[in-house]
């Protein structure tokens, strides 16, 4: 009978375990990257008395991490991201060394290093020299702070027009204008202008293309030619084969190097220009160069590339996440701040690509949202609950039988 005490109290004991693991779940209800625990209940050894087989109760429950996918939620946030499948973000713990997250809330601190809110450096690959490499072992990421894009001087250029097929030599000769923004080895714009008159011969344009003489220290000739059309309005002569016609600016006077500038008649062997009987019209222009850009922003794209975006527009790829896939994440103990460090169970995570060797996908501007389920927490609350109050009344039925037998000797 005195037995029943400590069966009782193992029931206690676990119930309260229990409850407070589906504590702890609803507690980390908007955790992001939360994963829930679920426990599981074993008996005690038992006893043999006779043929009766009476039992010592129930053992401290087993906490089981579910690592199942969370749902993926849109955030405003240009650094969030959220992993779709398997694998673990690789952050780096000053006293405990490598650590796995599911969270992907990151931010930049002060020295440019993409951390984690609670200041963990993550790792992956940073860009060094412009180039990119993932085959290394990886580091903490840097982004770069308050910084210039240099200028990319204009080195082709392309204007995509029509000529009008209607237009006579005169006198006045028919002209039409077109220009595109070109920049020096300083980022310093110049305008490229592209001239063209109707000939006196059918179905051909002169034309000349020059930058304004006061941009450099000496007048430079604009280069001419002559553009010849079938009668189809299919430009003929240049051919696509024919070197393109070279706009060369010498001497500039802001200091520059000098510029030499390829017009592209053609795009991929089609010309850029047409002679149809419809007003003489551009429809496009285009040119490589751009001037010194402002970084605007950090930004985590899907795939997990950092992209540092500027005020021209431009966007430039300073670093890649790195994902762990690790192929018995319940073996994982959790540490705080949303990270898993590995244990003696643990197998070797293996660090790579997103995407590669059965690691999932990066998302950016997303997280990934806890995987409690409240109502499933409430209704296991409710059954620990109960089971709590059947072990206490156990001991109270207990207690009061004890009593009745002391009793009887008096």
């Amino acid at each position: 009978m005195f037995t029943s005490f400590s069966t009782a109290l193992s029931g206690l004991n676990a119930d309260t375990v229990a409850i407070d693991v589906v504590g702890n779940n609803l507690a980390n209800l908007n955790t992001t990257g939360f994963k829930a625990s679920s426990v599981s209940f074993h008996d005690l050894m038992s006893q043999t008395i006779g043929s009766t087989e009476i039992g010592f109760g129930v053992g401290t429950p087993i906490t089981l991490r579910q690592f199942t996918q969370g749902a993926i939620q849109s955030t405003l946030s240009p650094l969030d991201g959220a992993i779709q499948g398997d694998g673990f973000f690789v952050v780096s713990s000053p006293s405990q060394g490598a650590e796995y997250t599911r969270s992907g809330s990151f931010e930049v601190n002060s020295s440019g290093t993409l951390t984690t809110p609670t200041g963990e450096p993550v790792q992956g690959w940073s860009t060094v020299g412009g180039v990119l490499d993932t085959t290394g072992a990886v580091g903490n990421i840097t982004v770069p702070a308050g910084t210039l894009s240099p200028p990319a001087a204009t080195t082709s250029a392309s204007v995509d027009l029509n000529l009008d097929a209607t237009a006579t030599a005169g006198p006045p000769a028919a002209t039409f204008t077109s220009s595109v923004e070109a920049f020096d080895s300083l980022g310093v714009s110049h305008v490229v202008t592209f001239s063209f008159t109707k000939s006196a011969t059918a179905n051909q344009w002169n034309y000349s293309a020059s930058l304004p003489a006061g941009d450099t220290t000496s007048p430079s000739a604009p280069i001419t030619g002559t553009l010849t059309f079938d009668a189809n309005g299919k430009l003929t002569s240049p051919l696509s084969t024919d070197p393109p016609p070279v706009i060369a600016a010498t001497g500039l006077t802001d200091g520059a190097a000098d510029m030499s500038i390829n017009w592209n008649l053609f795009n991929s062997g089609v010309p850029r220009i047409t002679q149809f009987a419809q007003p003489s019209a551009t429809s496009a222009v285009a040119q490589d160069g751009g001037p010194a850009a402002k970084l605007a922003s950090v930004g985590l794209s899907d795939g997990g590339q950092i992209l540092a975006r500027y005020s021209d527009g431009q966007q430039t790829v300073v670093g890649q996440l790195a994902l762990a896939t690790i192929r018995n994440p319940e073996s994982l103990v959790a540490v705080g701040n949303n990270n898993f460090q590995t244990t003696a169970l643990t197998a070797l995570p293996a660090v790579g690509m997103p995407g590669t060797g059965g690691r999932g996908t990066v998302l950016g501007g997303s997280i990934e949202s806890s995987t409690v389920d409240i109502a499933r927490e409430f209704t296991s609350l409710i059954v620990f609950q109960r089971g709590y109050q059947a072990n206490a009344k156990v001991i109270t039925t207990v207690d009061q039988v004890s009593q009745d037998t002391i009793n009887l000797k008096q």
